[in-house]
């Protein structure tokens, strides 16, 4: 289990800041720790509570999970340590600049590969685990 935390975490950590990167072209090293704390919690809420609900609720809880540890984060970031990292205040439904409705909708659609990281990170650790076994 801790080891599929850190590798989700690492994971969630070097893909987020590359699609920043890919995006608008720089990044900070705070969206690869909220990337990482993104994907643990898409895997524990999203993959495994929520197995039994439809994809688009997932997506929906997908969607709230990385707007809200962005909020947090732009708020630390930002707002507290002025870092001025991003702003969406030219952006429609933005909350405090930190948050924007479009982004949001992003985030929906961004849940359904995350999900399927978790599903295949799961897959290979219970593949990983039977061969150990059997040494």
């Amino acid at each position: 289990m801790l080891k599929k935390n850190a590798v989700l975490f690492l994971t969630g950590g070097t893909v987020y800041p590359a699609l920043e990167v890919l995006s608008r072209g720089r990044t900070d090293i705070s969206m690869s720790i909220a990337g990482g704390v993104c994907l643990c919690l898409i895997d524990q809420i999203c993959h495994k509570k929520m197995q039994n609900c439809s994809l688009a609720q997932r997506c929906a809880a997908g969607s709230g999970i990385i707007t809200g540890i962005e909020f947090l984060t732009g708020v630390v970031v930002n707002i507290v340590l002025k870092m001025n990292v991003w702003d969406y205040s030219a952006m429609p439904g933005n909350i405090l600049g930190q948050v924007c409705l479009p982004y949001s909708l992003l985030w929906f659609f961004l849940t359904i590969p995350a999900l399927g990281v978790c599903a295949w990170f799961e897959k290979f650790i219970a593949q990983n685990s039977r061969l150990s076994r059997k040494l």
